[in-house]
C-alpha cells in the first residue's frame, strides 16, 4: 500500500475512533459506523435492533429505568425491549456468567408475567430483570467484555457426533463453526444436535438454559436463533473442564434403555394413563434411585403412553421436593436465603424448572431426543432427591395444618395468604391453597395475588422462572393433581418475602403505579 494511501487510512481511523468517542457506540450503530479496528474482533451486529440492543449495555443502570421509560412512551413495545435486553445479555456473556445467563432466563418469563398483569403494571416484571441485566452487563465491564463474535459457517456435511465430539475435546472455535454450520441449514436440527452435548450431564443450568434460549426465538426472532442457542454449546464447552465419572455413568444408563426398550426409530405413544397410574409412576420416580427412576420412565414409554403424561408424572415428584424440604440448613445459608428458606438454588425450585425444560426440549425435539429428555429428567429428579431425608419428611401443609383451614369465603382466603407471605409463614401460606383448592375456587386470584409478589421480590435469581413453571406446570396437568403447583409456589413466595428486587420501588414511581 503505497503512503498517501496508508496516510488517508490512518486519519479516517484516528477520525472515526473520535467520533465514536464522542457520541458512543449506541447512536454509531445508529449511524452505521463500526467500532472494530484493525487487530480488535468483529463486533456482533443485530440488524436494526443493534441502537437499543448498544442502550441495553451502556446506559448507566442510574438513568435506565427512567430511559426505559422514556421509550416506552414514545412507542417501542415491551417485547421489543426484552429482545434487545436478550441479545445484549447474548453477546456480553454468552453463556459464561451466572448471574448473566440468570438474567436471560428470566426474560421470557418476565414478559409472559407481564401479559398477566394489570396494563398500567405490565413493565414492572420486564423492567425488574432489564434492571438486572444492565446491571451485570457494567459490572463486567460493559461492550470491552463481549464474548460472542461473529462465526462464520463452513461446508460440507456436519454430523451431531461430530459436534459433540468437538465439545468433548474442548475445540471452541471447531465446535462453534460445525454448530453455526448446522443452524445455518435448519434450527431445529442444530437444537436436535446440541441437545447430545447438554445430555451429558443432568445439571439445572446445562438443562434450562437451552430451552429458555429456544422459547427466546420467538421473541427476539428466528434470525438471532444462533446467538441464542450458542450460549448453551459454550457452557456445554466450559463444563468440560470438570467433566466427572457421573457423566459416564448416566449416559451408560441411557444408551442401555433406549436399546433395551427399543425406543431409537419409534414415533412416541398416544396411550392415557387413569389417574392412579399416572400417581404410582410419580411416587416410583421420587422413591428410586436414579436408575430406578430412568428405568421406569423408559419402560412406560415403551409401553407407548404419552409423553406428555410421562412428564406430568415427573413433574409431580419433582414438586414433592419443594413440598418436603425442611430448607436450608444453617451451614447453606447465605445473603437473602436465611436458614430454613427454600426459595433461589433450593434443590425443589432447581428440580421443577429442570423438569419443565426437560418437557419442553422433549416437545421441541426430534427422534431420540424425545425420549432421551425424559428418561433423563427422571434420573436428575431422584439424584437431586440424593441422601437427604425427603422420604421421610412429611410434605406441606401438613395434616394439622390442613385441619386448622375451615375458612370457605374466597376474599377471606385470599387475606389469610397474603398475611402468611407477608409473615414469611411458609407452610401456612401452602396449606391456604390447599384449602381454596379444595373448595373448587379460581384459581385466577390466586395466580394474581403470587404473581405481585414474584414481580416485588428478589426472589435470588429465580422467582420469574419458578413462577412460570409452576404456571406453565398447573395448567398442564390433570385437575386430580395440579394445584399441588400452586401450593408449592405459595411455600416459595412466603419464603422470598422481604427481600425487595432491587430498581422496582424506582419503576413504580416512573410508572405511577
Amino acid at each position: 500500500m503505497n503512503e498517501p494511501q496508508s496516510r488517508r487510512r490512518f486519519l479516517s481511523e484516528v477520525s472515526k475512533g473520535t467520533l465514536l468517542a464522542t457520541i458512543g457506540p449506541a447512536l454509531a450503530a445508529e449511524f452505521g459506523i463500526s467500532s472494530a479496528f484493525a487487530g480488535e474482533a468483529p463486533a456482533l451486529g443485530f440488524g436494526d435492533l443493534e441502537p437499543l440492543v448498544c442502550f441495553m449495555q451502556e446506559t448507566p443502570v442510574s438513568k435506565l429505568q427512567p430511559a426505559l421509560s422514556a421509550k416506552l412512551k414514545s412507542g417501542v413495545p415491551l417485547k421489543r425491549l426484552v429482545a434487545a435486553g436478550v441479545l445484549a445479555n447474548a453477546r456480553t456473556f454468552g453463556g459464561e456468567d451466572y448471574i448473566g445467563f440468570h438474567t436471560l432466563m428470566a426474560l421470557s418469563p418476565a414478559l409472559k408475567m407481564s401479559g398477566a398483569m394489570p396494563e398500567a403494571q405490565q413493565a414492572l416484571p420486564v423492567f425488574k430483570v432489564l434492571y438486572r441485566n444492565t446491571n451485570r452487563i457494567q459490572e463486567n465491564g460493559g461492550r470491552g467484555g463481549e464474548v460472542l463474535h461473529p462465526v462464520a459457517p463452513g461446508s460440507g456435511e456436519v454430523t451431531s457426533d461430530q459436534l459433540h465430539e468437538a465439545v468433548k475435546h474442548r475445540d471452541v472455535a471447531g465446535a462453534e463453526k460445525l454448530f453455526v454450520t448446522l443452524m445455518q441449514r435448519d434450527a431445529s436440527a442444530g437444537l436436535n444436535a446440541l441437545l447430545n452435548c447438554v445430555q451429558d450431564d443432568t445439571e439445572v443450568h446445562r438443562t434450562v438454559l437451552p430451552y429458555r434460549a429456544w422459547d427466546l426465538i420467538g421473541v427476539v426472532g428466528r434470525e438471532h436463533a444462533t446467538t441464542l442457542l450458542r450460549q448453551s454449546l459454550r457452557y456445554c464447552l466450559n463444563a468440560e473442564s470438570h467433566r466427572r465419572p457421573e457423566w459416564d455413568a448416566h449416559a451408560k444408563t441411557l444408551t442401555r434403555l433406549l436399546d433395551e426398550h427399543k425406543l431409537h426409530g419409534r414415533d412416541p405413544g398416544t396411550r392415557s394413563m387413569e389417574d392412579a397410574v399416572l400417581e404410582k409412576l410419580s411416587v416410583t420416580l421420587f422413591n428410586g434411585t436414579p436408575e430406578q427412576a430412568a428405568g421406569a420412565v423408559a419402560a412406560a414409554l415403551a409401553e407407548g403412553f404419552d409423553p406428555h403424561e410421562i412428564g406430568e408424572a415427573i413433574s409431580l415428584a419433582a414438586n414433592q421436593l419443594v413440598l418436603r424440604d425442611h430448607g436450608r440448613p444453617p451451614e447453606w445459608e447465605s445473603q437473602g436465603k436465611p436458614t430454613g428458606s427454600v426459595h433461589g438454588d433450593s434443590v425443589g425450585v432447581h428440580a421443577s424448572d429442570s423438569i419443565h425444560a426437560w418437557r419442553n426440549l422433549a416437545q421441541a425435539s426430534q427422534g431420540r431426543n424425545i425420549f432421551a429428555c425424559l428418561i433423563l429428567g427422571a434420573w436428575q429428579i431422584a439424584r437431586d432427591r440424593g441422601t437427604r431425608d425427603f422420604l421421610e419428611w412429611e410434605p406441606v401443609p401438613s395434616r394439622r395444618q390442613v385441619s386448622l383451614m375451615t375458612a370457605t369465603d374466597q376474599a377471606k382466603l385470599l387475606a389469610e395468604l397474603e398475611a402468611m407471605i407477608r409473615q414469611n409463614m411458609q407452610s401456612h401460606a401452602s396449606a391456604v391453597v390447599h384449602r381454596y383448592g379444595s373448595l373448587g375456587l379460581p384459581e385466577k386470584a390466586v395466580f394474581e395475588l403470587l404473581l405481585r409478589f414474584a414481580v416485588s421480590e428478589d426472589g435470588a435469581l429465580h422467582a420469574e422462572k419458578y413462577y412460570q413453571t409452576c404456571r406453565d406446570e398447573f395448567h398442564r396437568t390433570r385437575p386430580a393433581f395440579r394445584w399441588r403447583h400452586l401450593t408449592a409456589l405459595a411455600r416459595v413466595t412466603a419464603s422470598e418475602f422481604g427481600r425487595p428486587a432491587p430498581g422496582q420501588a424506582e419503576a413504580r414511581e416512573l410508572l405511577g403505579v
